[in-house]
């Protein structure tokens, strides 16, 4: 009986409908309600970090104020010397050529204060040649030359001068170039390898860059540079051209152009440095072989000048001094 009870009444039309309006009303509350209970978990994380980047700036900010720095290095020394003679004189737009800042990046040269150096010694140079030539020829030799040809020669040292400059930053481009190329196709092996484990480009760059600085430090500090472009460059593909362009070496624009191509049809970029790789690695070897090639040519004068004259002196001498003896 007690059961047929309890029966009746959960079953009861009264207590069917009371139950579906109590489990309604509920469900109704629940859905209005949680939105608002709920914690925004993403949003809070988002918003501490945003706090906390604030703060590190501002700490940063003042203790850059404290020691009266700046972000931008200001010249210092003989550098800030330099920096007020070019601007007294606007040299930068006196002596200044165009593609002067590229140039010596691609010497390792970057910012305004090699830029501003190197106008300074365009411009004091001519007048320090002209002037040691007018003492060679006026005052420490005697040549028999007449004092019209003797100034004439010292203005051409003048306008040689000119170019001094030029010439030592195309010597040290020359000398970075070497040393780039001859440890690129290494590093090029050890992005393949970052890459194929399943790094990204950047992190590939800048594990290569902390490995190769050893043999080649010019190689990684370019790496470097890269990694930071690729961090910040809205386009990925400036960064890898502008590689290219301090670089200024056919294989490293092979490269660049490769990975390009790479980021803009999905290609794998692992197979894209494996053919990169093996290209600059047959480009070393034939530069090598180059160079013996070279050899032979370039010991023939040397040859002529200093081994020939002893062998001759060495056969010939027994039997000119039998001949004189004879005499």
């Amino acid at each position: 009986m007690f059961d047929i009870g309890i029966f009746e009444i959960l079953f009861a039309p009264g207590f069917l409908v009371t139950s579906l309006a109590a489990v309604l009303a509920f469900a109704t509350i629940a859905t209005l309600g949680l939105p608002y209970i709920k914690s925004d978990t993403l949003g809070k994380r988002l918003k501490a970090v945003a706090e906390r980047r604030e703060e590190l700036r501002a700490k940063h900010k003042e203790s850059l104020n404290k020691r009266g720095g700046s972000l931008r290095a200001e010249p210092v020394g003989s550098a800030k010397l330099i920096k007020k003679f070019v601007e007294r004189f606007n040299l930068s737009k006196l002596v200044a050529s165009e593609g002067t800042q590229e140039k010596l990046a691609r010497a390792g040269m970057r910012g305004q204060t090699p830029v501003m150096i190197f106008n300074f010694f365009r411009f004091v140079m001519p007048f320090i040649v002209f002037a040691a030539a007018l003492v060679y020829f006026f005052g420490i030799t005697h040549f028999t030359w007449p004092p019209m040809m003797k100034l004439a020669a010292s203005v051409a040292a003048a306008l040689a001068g000119f170019y001094m400059p030029d010439i030592f930053i195309s010597n040290a481009i020359g000398r970075r170039q070497q040393s780039i190329m001859e440890s690129f196709p290494d590093a090029l092996d050890l992005l393949l390898i970052c890459v194929e484990s399943g790094m990204s480009a950047e992190s590939g760059f800048s594990k290569v860059a902390a490995e190769i600085g050893q043999s080649s430090p010019a190689l990684a500090e370019e790496l470097a540079l890269t990694t930071a472009e690729l961090s910040y460059l809205p386009d990925r593909k400036q960064a890898f051209d502008n590689l290219a362009k301090r670089c200024n070496h056919a294989g490293v624009r092979a490269v660049a152009t490769a990975l390009n191509q790479a980021e803009r049809y999905g290609t794998p970029m692992g197979q894209a440095l494996r053919v990169c790789a093996q290209e600059n690695r047959e480009m070393r070897m034939m530069e090598a072989e180059k160079r013996a090639a070279a050899l032979p040519a370039k010991l023939t004068v040397p040859m002529i000048l200093f081994f020939l004259p002893c062998l001759f002196v060495i056969i010939m001498g027994p039997a000119v001094m039998k001949v004189m003896k004879m005499m």
